[in-house]
């Protein structure tokens, strides 16, 4: 065997020497990718002040960058393409029938995500909130993705879903006023 056969079988994707360099090459670039996103956000962090959506974004890219390097190997391998268009498929039917057992925790994670973007209460600003048996007011004591914590005259602590806070908050007095 040649120098030249032996580098043309080493890329070819229908061996198995082929396939198998194809999967390190991109399991190198998805490691390489995950890691660059990684590094882009611990040098964010110093300048930004909220770590929850940094934290949330960087895991979601995360994942992302080793899911799109699984599906370019699938489409790479000619013997992987119909698995990958079946993945692809199934991915699709998965997300469907997850979002519809979801549909709450997706709405409070994408209504934090709209808080925790937009800010229209910070830490420490106190709130009140509209219900059907009367009005709750309290001091935000902290703020997730999914839920606000707040802490009532009392003490008490209260956990609000997030997309209760995004449709029925009204912010009573600020703890950081606007410059």
């Amino acid at each position: 065997m040649t120098f030249r056969e032996t580098i043309t079988d080493l890329f070819d994707p229908t061996s198995l020497v082929g396939a198998l360099t194809y999967g390190l090459i991109l399991l190198v670039l998805a490691v390489a990718g995950a890691r660059l996103v990684r590094a882009v956000a611990v040098h964010s962090k110093a300048h930004l002040s909220d770590h929850i959506a940094l934290n949330f974004v960087t895991q979601f890219l995360r994942l992302f960058v080793f899911v799109v390097a699984f599906i370019i190997y699938c489409h790479l391998i000619p013997s992987l393409r119909t698995l990958g268009t079946t993945l692809l498929a199934g991915a699709g039917v998965v997300s469907i029938i997850i979002g519809l057992a979801a549909q709450n925790a997706l709405g409070n994670l994408i209504a934090g995500f709209s808080l925790v973007l937009y800010r229209p209460f910070r830490v420490g600003d106190e709130v009140q909130i509209s219900l059907t048996t009367g009005t709750l007011s309290g001091t935000v004591h902290a703020l997730s993705l999914g839920y606000t914590v707040l802490r009532d005259a009392a003490g008490r602590r209260i956990v609000v879903p997030n997309s209760l806070m995004s449709s029925t908050a009204l912010v009573l007095t600020e703890s950081h006023p606007k410059k």
